[in-house]
């Protein structure tokens, strides 16, 4: 029963990330160019990846609940 509340916990902050990710990368790269600068060099926000993401995150939370 403990592991099965620990993979939803996992499962949820997956998906709360990739929500995010899809919001800033559909609607605020701008934002998020502007604030986070050195970051956005590094670790950009591209659509393409943000929509995989969110279908990788829901196809695991699919399969494990």
């Amino acid at each position: 029963m403990d592991m099965e509340i620990i993979i939803l916990i996992i499962f949820y902050l997956l998906l709360l990330d990739s929500i995010i990710v899809n919001i800033l990368a559909w609607g605020y790269q701008d934002w998020y160019i502007k604030h986070f600068r050195t970051f956005s060099r590094w670790f950009p926000v591209t659509k393409g990846w943000a929509g995989l993401y969110l279908a990788l995150t829901l196809w695991i939370g699919f399969l494990t609940l």
